[in-house]
């Protein structure tokens, strides 16, 4: 099994989901964050004064899924949310060693 992170814009998490979804994986948890990669943030105006906005907002989703079908998962994420702009995010893939569902006790991929 593999635990797909990946980090995209906000606006783009609807379509990563019905993506997701069309491939058969259904579960998914988000998280709004707020990071920085090379774009290291930008300057705004705001009544006048200008400031350095250095975090920018970010949604965090965690997937599990097979390991057969986590090259699928990121490929589906990678086109979901790209933009082609800059800050369009990462996609990280760890294993997983162990999983289980709570309310079952289902093991492995079972749980999935």
């Amino acid at each position: 099994m593999k635990l797909i992170t990946a980090v995209i814009k906000p606006f783009k998490l609807h379509e990563v989901r019905e993506a997701l979804d069309r491939i058969g994986v259904h579960g998914m948890t988000a998280t709004e964050v707020k990071g920085y990669g090379r774009q290291k943030g930008h300057t705004e105006i705001y009544r006048g004064a200008e400031y350095v906005v250095t975090f920018m907002p970010k949604i965090r989703i965690e997937v599990a899924v097979p390991d057969a079908r986590a090259e699928d998962a990121m490929q589906v994420i990678e086109l979901a949310a790209r933009t082609g702009q800059i800050g369009d995010g990462k996609i990280f893939v760890a294993p997983i060693e162990r999983a289980m569902r709570i309310r079952t006790a289902e093991t492995d991929d079972d749980a999935l």
